[in-house]
């Protein structure tokens, strides 16, 4: 049985995968699928691809085309969620900021520099006609956990990361939420490296078969809701809202889809070139 790693967020968006582990699909195809959860975010899973410790990624669109033009030698296989994350911009709760204008020129947390939360911050700053090089600051957190330390002390002045899943810190009154910036493209892409694709092409082709027989079929799976509620401690009604707003996909992202995030990249000087949709992608 051939040995397969995987990374991904500890995040509602992940269960399928953790469904079709536990029905054990690809085990049945002769396939050791090892699921890595990755709190860290997108950062930490490009660095994953990039040293070989995983060979597979659910990652951020934004983040593997950045890293991919920065030289982790990987290419984008499928998109995985087509409709936009939605990034809640938080503060602490007894912080003095009450409106986005409020933040402007403050330190952004971020779980590292080339992350989702990194990346969106430039986002988040061209949506308000910021300055990108006077009115951002950031300050590195490593994950959630390093988010809630470093807002509670003081140490970062606001954090923008998936609404859903800090809703429960907003409830719990560590967070408020001040603000939301979805991102202008699909969220979630699956990357591989491309020297575990050359050998194992086959292998790939099978989990991604098994994966997508299971999204496609995600909303109809009965009592799905709940189970998303019990098993990341969610309300039932935001689950309700998130399923509403969540489409997946079981296509290779297009060529207009992917110049478009890499104009956004370019014209916010996070990536120094634009590259070929050949480059970046392989049609699996």
């Amino acid at each position: 049985m051939k040995k397969i790693n995987i990374g991904g967020v500890p995040e509602h968006f992940n269960l399928a995968w953790y469904l079709t582990l536990k029905n054990g699909e690809y085990k049945a195809e002769d396939i050791n699928l090892r699921w890595h959860d990755y709190h860290g975010g997108t950062g930490q899973m490009c660095k994953g691809l990039r040293e070989g410790d995983i060979d597979l990624a659910v990652i951020l669109t934004e983040g593997i085309v950045k890293d991919i033009i920065a030289g982790n030698p990987s290419k984008i296989i499928q998109t995985y969620t087509k409709s936009p994350l939605i990034w809640g911009i938080h503060v602490a709760e007894d912080s003095k900021f009450n409106t986005i204008d409020d933040i402007k020129g403050t330190r952004a947390a971020i779980s590292r520099y080339g992350s989702g939360s990194h990346l969106m911050a430039y986002v988040n700053a061209k949506n308000n006609n910021w300055n990108l090089d006077e009115d951002l600051d950031f300050s590195v957190i490593k994950n959630l956990d390093g988010a809630v330390k470093g807002l509670t002390n003081g140490d970062a002045d606001y954090f923008m990361w998936e609404k859903f899943t800090t809703k429960p810190l907003v409830d719990d009154g560590i967070f408020r939420r001040i603000g939301n910036c979805p991102s202008p493209w699909p969220c979630f892409v699956i990357a591989v490296r491309e020297e575990f694709l050359k050998e194992n092409l086959e292998d790939v082709k099978t989990i991604l078969e098994i994966i997508n027989s299971t999204t496609s079929e995600f909303k109809n799976i009965p009592s799905i809701d709940r189970t998303i509620a019990n098993r990341y401690k969610q309300e039932l009604e935001d689950v309700q809202e998130w399923l509403s707003l969540t489409e997946w996909s079981q296509e290779l992202i297009d060529k207009k889809t992917l110049n478009k995030v890499q104009d956004e990249l370019f014209n916010l000087n996070i990536i120094p070139e634009k590259w070929t949709y050949e480059d970046l992608t392989y049609k699996v």
